[in-house]
């Protein structure tokens, strides 16, 4: 599945304007720089995995509402989960991807 940056952009700037928050207040909130709120809105610049992941904390959502356009709001459980992923580095990330990957095809 190959990923989309303009519309995860776009994504990205419905749900900021559906909080009434400007560029600058997501990027503090996110702890990212000056102005690449801008560049992934208007996908000039793509976003790391970590990004989406404080994106997604910062406006209050789920990392697949960006990425697929749907959102999970029950429970606080996502947000946990997001936390753990925040201080994870590349090679953790990309192990923790697998293993969630694994676990969406289990039925359990």
């Amino acid at each position: 599945m190959e990923l989309d940056y303009k519309m995860i952009g776009k994504r990205i700037a419905k749900r900021r304007r559906q909080l009434g928050l400007k560029q600058f207040e997501v990027e503090e909130k996110a702890d990212i720089g000056y102005k690449y709120l801008s560049g992934i809105e208007r996908a000039k610049s793509i976003p790391s995995t970590e990004v989406i992941m404080r994106l997604a904390i910062a406006l209050e959502t789920t990392p697949d509402e960006f990425l697929v356009g749907t959102a999970r709001h029950e429970g606080e459980a996502w947000k946990n989960v997001a936390e753990l992923l925040r201080g994870m580095d590349e090679k953790q990330l990309a192990m923790a991807e697998s293993f969630l990957r694994w676990l969406s095809e289990q039925k359990l």
